[in-house]
């Protein structure tokens, strides 16, 4: 297998901090002389892209500090483990730098990886000892020092007052306490949960982390930009014929299943077409299900974001022939179709062309489409107005107390979150996993409509 060799710009640093002891986590400062072949390059990117996604869906849901410290837990447990235990720093370190490249290169990318990134190292600190803390401190310049039980006592009652009032654990010794410059801990002054006497505050072991998570952020934030100046002035043109593809795609990778074609949901037939949409369809699919149905024509994106999505959910090719024709030739009449639309559905469908069998578009591809004027693809929680997506949600039955908890994600550009609570509001069913998928959304629905038919039959 072909392999290629660590760019130093975007590579990792060890795991030792500089006073010699062992970290299990990378601070990706100083670069390793690595070979990393390109199956793993891609495999060890995506692992870790489960991870990151996992903890936006999780912040996204408003999940507490002790869930989301479960759930980077459990993430990193079942996706970031490798065969050989001393190749996990390795993965750890490669995962990170290649999503390092693939978010570096617009604004938008950066911020998300920035604040997740820095999410899955707050959490995994406050799952070490701390000796850990203290040489990830030392790496980062850190100062601090240590509280010696004399000092301790002279200001156990003022610290135990601060504490207290701050409604946090009573300090026991000078051991659970370190000592740092106040200007290192903003927050924790502003708020008043630290003593501050002669410049230095005295801050707990569980409050450590509190200033250790900007450190690190600041220094990726900086490492974002370098990173970006050398993708676009060498690595891309570089790589373009072999990462540059990879790293490009990586974004708006879709990490389940294609629905190429769904089994378990069966086929659809042009005479419930209808009664299926307004059932099952998502938001987004019936939105452009309608407008069609209503001008009779949809452009090039309107297309194919319903045409494979119907192929999908089990619409046949001479049905879904059938079905295109019935509507376009009502406003190009049914010759012009024949000549200038047919060939592209059955190219969709793998029967023209190279032959190649289309997969539906994930939500990631759809939320990041541009619709031009006239155009009715794309995500309805991203591109419509806020007027027009209560009255697109009321349509649907979104209730008006569920309303405004789908309006309010949209707003914080949750998209998909704003979509999962729209299908928990219809179904009444929880959906856990989220929605990823329009045919993900279509056969969970199909699904539990007909549990609850079996149920009351």
């Amino acid at each position: 297998m072909e392999v290629f060799r660590s760019i130093k710009t975007v590579s990792s640093s060890s795991s030792s901090s500089s006073n010699g002891v062992s970290t299990t986590i990378p601070l990706y400062r100083t670069p390793p002389t690595l070979e990393v072949r390109l199956e793993d390059f891609e495999r060890f990117a995506v692992d870790r892209l489960i991870v990151l996604r996992g903890i936006s869906d999780g912040l996204a849901r408003g999940k507490k500090p002790d869930e989301m410290e479960k759930l980077v837990s459990d993430l990193w447990k079942a996706n970031m483990r490798h065969p050989q235990a001393s190749e996990v720093i390795n993965k750890d370190i490669i995962s990170h730098f290649v999503l390092r490249l693939v978010y570096c290169r617009t604004e938008e990318l950066r911020k998300w990886f920035l604040s997740m990134e820095s999410t899955l190292f707050r959490y995994r600190f406050r799952l070490e000892p701390s000796e850990v803390h203290k040489a990830l401190m030392t790496e980062l310049g850190i100062p601090y020092e240590g509280v010696t039980n004399g000092e301790f006592e002279r200001l156990r009652d003022k610290l135990s007052l601060v504490a207290r009032s701050a409604n946090q654990p009573v300090p026991i010794s000078g051991g659970t306490l370190y000592k740092v410059p106040f200007e290192e801990v903003p927050e924790l002054v502003a708020s008043r949960r630290v003593l501050i006497q002669k410049g230095d505050a005295y801050v707990a072991l569980s409050q450590v982390v509190s200033f250790v998570v900007p450190h690190f952020r600041s220094h990726l934030s900086k490492a974002l930009v370098l990173t970006n100046r050398k993708w676009t002035s060498v690595i891309r043109e570089q790589e373009k014929d072999r990462l540059t593809p990879l790293v490009e795609a990586l974004a708006t990778s879709y990490l389940g299943p294609d629905y190429a074609q769904d089994n378990e949901v069966g086929e659809i037939s042009l005479k419930d077409i209808d009664q299926v949409a307004r059932a099952s369809f998502p938001l987004c699919m019936q939105h452009l299900f309608n407008t069609l149905r209503e001008d009779h024509h949809l452009k090039h994106g309107g297309r194919m974001q319903l045409g494979l999505f119907l192929k999908g959910v089990g619409l046949k090719l001479d049905d879904a022939l059938a079905f295109w024709k019935a509507e376009f030739s009502q406003k190009v009449g049914s010759e012009r179709f024949d000549k200038e639309y047919a060939y592209s559905i059955r190219h969709n469908y793998g029967k023209e062309g190279k032959r190649t069998d289309y997969t539906p578009y994930s939500c990631q591809k759809i939320i990041l489409s541009t619709p031009g004027v006239g155009d009715h693809h794309g995500c309805p929680y991203r591109h419509f107005s806020e007027e027009n997506l209560r009255a697109a949600l009321g349509k649907m039955g979104v209730s008006s107390r569920a309303l405004d908890g789908v309006i309010e994600k949209a707003k914080s550009r949750h998209y998909q979150l704003a979509c999962t609570l729209t299908y928990e509001a219809l179904h009444d069913s929880p959906c856990d996993a989220g929605i990823n998928h329009p045919n993900q959304y279509f056969s969970d629905s199909q699904k539990i409509l007909k549990e609850k038919k079996l149920s009351t039959a």
